[in-house]
């Protein structure tokens, strides 16, 4: 009988056929994040849109606020797309998803309405995570009369229907770009807070807390270096949902037209300018409605992803 092999003791006595990589734990989370099918999907949505809106000046084929009456020949008021290599006549102007009302490339606006909707819903969802988790982390670790207050004014705004309150919002602020990014940031803050509270509440009774506050530890530190960190999970599957309703309210604002300037190419002032036309014109309304929608799926899967690969009671 032949002696097995046996693995070969390296310097130091460390078994070199065993040796492995030291742990971390931001590999496992981001292997953890890609053996998810919906996390892939959403990243690569995510990813296309991201660099349609970093290199739109590259990408676009006209100017996205250029009326092109008296500047192209041939061109057309709401034009169907034309385009040469699919057999558009090569004597009409080529316009990838056809022209607008105002003369204007519906491709170029779209193309450069990812970099407004992508840059004000990361924005809105931002500011709400700032001041919600501040919120919810003083409210979940201080408890008592605090907890009481804060979370009370947060279920008044809570009470208020999102939109309409956002609405409210921007027309006493004033309508523009601007104003709609906080209105959406305000009325989203209640969310975070709520999911900060719960995440801490849970967290301050854990026993790594416990010993540090038997070490001294004073109750600032306790919540910044010891409980928020393991508090964060839930936050950010919700911040990733979250910005694809973001985006879905900006277009909401924009088509109903409170965010100001309404010639910016922005996919729901785009809707909104147009919305009589769904039946002459459908390019018009349907491209940027399905950049609106691939938009807010891309996150939604990323965000089931995330929720996925993070919970301990899920992954396995």
């Amino acid at each position: 009988m032949s002696t097995p092999l046996l693995p070969v003791a390296g310097p130091l006595g460390v078994d070199t056929v065993a040796r492995t990589r030291p742990a971390s734990l931001w590999r496992d989370t981001i292997a953890s994040v890609l053996r998810q099918r919906s996390a892939i999907v959403g990243l690569v949505i995510l990813g296309f849109l991201a660099f349609v809106a970093v290199f739109a000046g590259q990408i676009a084929t006209h100017d996205p606020n250029l009326t092109l009456l008296g500047v192209e020949d041939g061109v057309l008021k709401r034009a169907a797309p034309c385009i040469h290599a699919l057999g558009c006549p090569a004597t009409e102007p080529q316009h990838l998803f056809g022209t607008d009302g105002n003369f204007r490339d519906v491709f170029s606006r779209v193309v450069f309405g990812a970099r407004t909707s992508l840059l004000i819903g990361l924005a809105a969802v931002s500011f709400a995570i700032a001041v919600g988790g501040v919120i919810g982390a003083i409210a979940g670790y201080m408890g008592g009369v605090v907890d009481t207050v804060l979370m009370r004014i947060m279920d008044v705004l809570l009470a208020f229907p999102s939109l309409l309150l956002a609405i409210a919002i921007v027309t006493a602020a004033g309508p523009s770009l601007i104003n709609a990014l906080f209105a959406i940031g305000i009325v989203s803050v209640p969310i975070y807070a709520r999911v900060v509270r719960s995440s801490v509440i849970t967290t301050r009774e854990a026993d790594f807390v416990t010993a540090s506050r038997a070490l001294g530890e004073s109750g600032a530190g306790i919540l910044i270096r010891r409980i928020m960190p393991n508090s964060i999970t839930p936050l950010v599957v919700a911040g990733t949902l979250g910005i694809g309703g973001a985006v879905l309210e900006i277009a909401a604002l924009a088509f109903v037209g409170v965010t100001g300037d309404l010639s910016r190419a922005e996919w729901g002032s785009m809707i909104g300018l147009e919305r009589n036309q769904l039946f002459n014109a459908p390019h018009i309304i349907l491209a940027p409605g399905l950049a609106i929608t691939l938009t807010v799926l891309g996150f939604n899967l990323l965000g089931d992803g995330l929720r996925d690969a993070l919970d301990p009671r899920l992954n396995r």
